[in-house]
């Protein structure tokens, strides 16, 4: 018979990883909330909780990601499933849904005509957490959202159906902007695209162990996506439309140069809460 404190006081993971786990498992089993974890410590857990958690920590102890056991992540102020088809939501993407809601405000109290529904595009959507958070926090939107997987496509559906917002996403299978129809234009046309080089170390170590390498690495040089996003997107950005495009701590320099070949103006990087350099925005016009 164990209790709370004990399981955490033995063991050898993280204590963070570790309260998360228990967390979630009271709350499952037990109906107990998270606050459990302390005012609740020194209760005796039923052998349900003490067998799921062996296994939830054996799990974790062999590397895979918090995420995948929960088949749960929170992102922005929405929760989403993932599964191993999709890459894990990583809090600095949550920069390009803060980017894109300010542009669309922005642009909303600038205009001197009816405001009509604002038009998004996600590109490379995977669990669909870009493309749901600006849903969920834009009403009158429609997001489309576009990933190559279809395993992805059915979680990202899957979110939507779970938080409700199936009647203003659209979810297509595709290579970037090609099954995208020519003459539809968007008002943001948002991409975190899989931006590691081939051979970075950095994929063979932690959680990336076991996300899907093509939502990682383009398998070549890193910018390769963002040549192919730089120059479809011309066709469909609306008048004062955004591209917003996250990218690797060392990119930025290099993507400016593309954006500017490509034509595109007010080129801005942005930075996340760790100072480094994360995200670009441009506009055509």
């Amino acid at each position: 018979m164990t209790s709370i404190k004990e399981l955490l006081n033995s063991t050898p993971l993280d204590k963070v990883d570790a309260r998360v786990l228990l967390a979630h498992l009271v709350g499952v089993h037990l109906s107990w909330p998270k606050s459990a974890l302390i005012s609740r410590d020194t209760d005796v857990l039923p052998d349900s909780v003490t067998q799921a958690w062996q296994d939830y920590e054996s799990r974790r102890l062999d590397g895979e990601p918090v995420a995948y056991i929960l088949g749960l992540k929170d992102f922005y102020n929405i929760q989403l499933q993932v599964a191993p088809g999709v890459l894990i939501p990583r809090p600095e993407t949550e920069l390009l849904v803060e980017l894109a809601l300010n542009h669309v405000q922005k642009s909303n109290k600038n205009s001197t005509v009816e405001i009509r529904p604002t038009k998004i595009l996600d590109l490379g959507t995977g669990s669909g957490a870009i493309a749901l958070a600006l849903a969920h926090n834009l009403p009158s939107a429609h997001v489309t959202a576009v990933d190559m997987s279809q395993d992805a496509l059915e979680i990202a559906q899957a979110n939507a159906r779970t938080l409700d917002l199936l009647d203003r996403t659209e979810f297509v299978q595709g290579s970037w902007l090609e099954p995208i129809h020519a003459l539809m234009q968007f008002d943001v046309i948002v991409s975190n695209p899989p931006y590691i080089r081939a051979g970075d170390p950095h994929l063979q170590e932690g959680d990336l162990r076991f996300e899907p390498a093509d939502a990682l690495t383009d398998h070549e040089d890193g910018l390769s996506p963002y040549k192919i996003i730089f120059n479809q997107a011309k066709a469909h950005l609306a008048p004062n439309g955004l591209l917003l495009v996250e990218h690797g701590y060392d990119q930025s320099d290099a993507l400016k140069q593309l954006l500017e070949t490509e034509g595109y103006q007010e080129i801005q990087v942005h930075f996340d809460l760790a100072g480094i350099s994360r995200a670009l925005s441009a506009k055509l016009r």
